[in-house]
């Protein structure tokens, strides 16, 4: 399971959901340290600003940062949750969660994993730059970007914790 919080909630989402893998994504100065419970190297910290372009003293998310992503996600062997978690639990830590379900499902339609994201954290508003870096790296055309955008805006401003089925079968229903 992937579970998506907001930073407020960090620490009791770790005592609840026990993640073997967590991914923080703040800007540079709120960048927490590693939690108890999680190894260090089983953290990976992104210091990026929730941007969606170039914007004077702030840190806009580059390929590199969606790389470093793709790649933890590719090293979670899923037998325990990986925790994602942003300021809000709205925009960043949605759009990894949302890449992190792309890339662990290459046949699996984009929208459709879209919208469990979107059924599942009613809050989620993808930040469409991080969408867009992991829609060139996984080679997807626009699909990845296209599925986010037909979600629209979304009516919930509170981010709170919630859970996603990391792996789909063909049929659509969660594998694990």
């Amino acid at each position: 399971m992937i579970y998506v919080c907001p930073l407020a909630t960090v620490p009791d989402a770790i005592r609840k959901v026990r993640p073997s893998h967590l991914v923080s994504l703040l800007d540079p100065e709120s960048m927490i340290e590693t939690p108890e419970g999680v190894a260090r190297e089983r953290h990976l910290r992104l210091g990026i600003n929730d941007i969606a372009e170039p914007y004077e003293d702030l840190v806009v998310p580059e390929a590199r940062h969606v790389a470093e992503l793709l790649n933890f996600v590719h090293g979670w062997e899923q037998d325990a949750p990986m925790l994602i978690h942003c300021w809000a639990g709205i925009s960043r830590s949605t759009a990894a969660a949302f890449i992190a379900l792309c890339a662990l499902n290459e046949n699996y339609p984009e929208d459709e994993l879209a919208r469990l994201l979107r059924q599942r954290g009613a809050h989620a508003y993808p930040n469409k730059l991080l969408v867009r870096l992991a829609d060139d790296l996984l080679g997807r055309k626009g699909r990845m970007q296209a599925a986010v955008e037909a979600l629209g805006m979304t009516s919930q401003g509170q981010g709170q914790l919630f859970a996603i089925p990391a792996l789909h079968s063909a049929g659509g229903k969660a594998a694990r």
